[in-house]
């Protein structure tokens, strides 16, 4: 099948529209419409130098041309300035183009970098596009980072380091791990995932030396989860846990909170690195960095991560639909 693809450019003082111009120029296995503003978009390819022809929704995919559902900014933002003005415009390019997806008219979702400080400076109160996408399907959530050499999974995203400890429970836990397990089996293709789980404390809490959320909480979670039938190992102090030794016999990671596990993962390719978000009833991938407003309108932000992004959820939407 060729899929067709919701695309959000995301803030549009960034670089993701420059990043949806470099990819209108690829001929992708998919079809893409994009939820975002014209004018950013023709301004982006005026900038690069390249062409981009913007058509209405259903128009078949070419290299150099944009199905285009507009999405218009209040105010046209100067290269690698925010503006809060625009902050509805950036929530609703990425609600509509969801509200595509769980409709049934798209068959996935990628999106770009968007910026959390101009939204909420704006009046919206928002943490991150997966906690909204989840909000707006009714559907629990993991969200997953991933490129060619490791997965990692977090229990909780983001949320201010003091309060990370009183999100972790055995229910969430467990819910969180089972979705997961069905990811890597279902999107991935692993027919009998093994999963590393850390622990939150130093050491793994050190048998209760250093803290008892591994003694109290992980441990019986992933006890009933292994009775189950899951494979998981852990937890596991998250000081070692990434030895590629150990990485090996993983096919995923499970980390307590962002920065646990995600400073690996970007040390290790950042730049062909995805976010994917677990639980939805439609895949969604996107970019693995951010606005990058000191280059917009420059040419030279790096398009790797959303060239990923594109061929990574093509091919969970073609592998959903022959399910």
């Amino acid at each position: 099948m060729r899929p067709r693809l919701a695309l959000v450019p995301g803030e549009p003082a960034g670089v993701g529209p420059e990043l949806c111009v470099r990819a209108a120029q690829r001929d992708w296995d998919a079809d893409l419409v994009v939820y975002g503003d014209r004018a950013s978009l023709t301004r982006a390819a005026t900038a690069l130098g390249l062409p981009l022809e913007l058509v209405d929704p259903g128009t078949a995919s070419a290299p150099g041309r944009l199905s285009l559902v507009d999405v218009s900014c209040a105010t046209l933002p100067p290269f690698g300035e925010p503006d809060p003005r625009n902050a509805s415009m950036v929530i609703a390019a990425l609600e509509q183009a969801a509200a595509a997806c769980l409709q049934g008219a798209c068959a996935g979702l990628v999106t770009g970098p968007v910026h959390k400080g101009a939204i909420n400076a704006g009046g919206i109160a928002y943490t991150g596009t997966t906690e909204l996408l989840a909000a707006q399907a009714a559907h629990p959530v993991v969200m997953l980072l991933a490129n060619d050499i490791i997965r990692v999974a977090l229990a909780t995203t983001h949320l201010p380091l003091r309060d990370v400890a009183d999100a972790i429970t055995i229910a969430g836990l467990q819910r969180d791990l089972r979705i997961v397990d069905a990811a890597l089996r279902a999107d991935f293709g692993i027919a009998d995932p093994v999963v590393a789980v850390l622990g939150l404390n130093p050491h793994a809490g050190e048998g209760g030396v250093l803290g008892r959320e591994e003694l109290e909480v992980i441990e019986p979670a992933l006890a009933a989860l292994r009775a189950q039938g899951m494979r998981l190992v852990g937890p596991l102090p998250a000081d070692t846990a990434f030895l590629p030794a150990k990485l090996a016999g993983f096919d995923a990671v499970f980390a307590m909170y962002h920065d646990q596990g995600l400073p690996v993962l970007k040390y290790s390719g950042f730049e062909q690195a995805v976010n994917l978000t677990l639980g939805l009833p439609y895949p969604r991938v996107a970019v693995d960095h951010g606005t990058a407003l000191d280059l917009a309108g420059s040419g030279r932000a790096d398009p790797s991560s959303l060239f990923a992004a594109i061929a990574t959820c093509a091919r969970l939407a073609r592998t959903r639909a022959a399910a």
